[in-house]
């Protein structure tokens, strides 16, 4: 039952225990509603993926109560500096690199060393940002593929009994999705989403932006786009039934084959959601014991094509496409 909550001081306590406890709650901001998850929980995120019904995992934005919050986990150059003083509070998300200490995790990052960050308008979320003193990861509150909800009523009728709260902050203001600004290149600021700042706005400011050439330009960075780029360094086998003595094993359920030189088990219980939380750790971990185990590549369990499974196989097939062959030293 997806309880709904008045935006009192109140409700805001309880959507900020909630949301603290690893649950989801929606919430009103300026452009639409945002269904939230803690940032730094990754099972947290990864029931978000599972509530919206998505079939791939992408970078989701984090919200924050304030810039200094906000620039806490990103590298902020003075150009996004002067953005913040200019548009936050406000529909503007800025796209920079991830901060050494930054405490967001890979799936809400979805392995980038980039993350999307922003401040929204509205007394009640920065109310709620506040008292939940974490990132809040919070892509739109529907089901994939639908329309972006701007009432609370909305978010009920996608998404009533998927999540445990939507915190009622009335209508949206902008009803359009934040514009996505990408200052990862400080020298080459690109647009990456038109939202609810104009292009004109932020040209008063940036100077002429850069666009992305193709979708796939814009794919690994921006929230919204599918595509992502991080791959372990080893080779990696899928649907694997049995292993060699020198590959690391991505596992999964109660029985993974033997034989293999290390294993991590995404889930032993063989639960999508815990799998799916744990993914990119276990990319990470068994990347890291190449030179300890002496790994040629890493195979990979089958993971159910249904819910989550989705979009942890298509994860995991885009972490074994072929890589681009490296250039010729000069």
């Amino acid at each position: 039952m997806t309880e709904r909550l008045a935006a009192t001081p109140s409700g805001i306590a309880t959507a900020a225990r909630i949301l603290q406890d690893g649950g989801l709650v929606a919430f009103g901001t300026e452009t639409v509603y945002g269904l939230g998850g803690d940032a730094t929980q990754p099972a947290a995120v990864a029931r978000i993926f599972e509530a919206k019904n998505r079939p791939r995992f992408n970078p989701l934005i984090s919200h924050f109560a304030s810039a200094e919050a906000a620039f806490t986990q990103v590298q902020a150059s003075p150009l996004a500096q002067k953005l913040a003083e200019k548009f936050w509070p406000g529909p503007l998300t800025l796209v920079l690199p991830r901060a050494t200490g930054s405490t967001v995790s890979d799936l809400a990052a979805d392995g980038l060393s980039s993350l999307a960050v922003r401040v929204p308008r509205g007394e009640a979320v920065l109310a709620l940002l506040e008292e939940v003193g974490r990132p809040v990861a919070a892509p739109s509150a529907n089901r994939s593929g639908r329309i972006s909800p701007s009432d609370a009523s909305h978010v009920l009728e996608e998404l009533s009994g998927r999540i445990d709260a939507v915190l009622d902050t009335g209508p949206c203001a902008v009803g359009l999705e934040s514009t996505v600004l990408d200052l990862t290149n400080p020298e080459r600021p690109c647009l990456l989403r038109p939202g609810g700042v104009s292009v004109e706005e932020l040209e008063a400011v940036c100077g002429p932006l850069a666009r992305p050439e193709t979708e796939a330009d814009a794919a690994p960075l921006s929230p919204g786009r599918m595509l992502s780029h991080y791959a372990p360094s080893l080779p990696v086998r899928l649907n694997a039934t049995s292993v060699g003595p020198q590959e690391g094993l991505l596992a999964f359920g109660p029985t993974p084959p033997t034989g293999a030189a290390v294993t991590w088990n995404l889930s032993p219980t063989g639960n999508l959601e815990e799998a799916a939380s744990r993914l990119f750790s276990g990319l990470r971990f068994l990347d890291s014991q190449q030179p300890t185990f002496d790994l040629t590549g890493l195979a990979v369990q089958p993971i159910p094509e249904q819910g989550l499974g989705l979009a942890i196989q298509d994860r995991l097939r885009r972490a074994a496409a072929p890589r681009p062959a490296e250039p010729d030293a000069p």
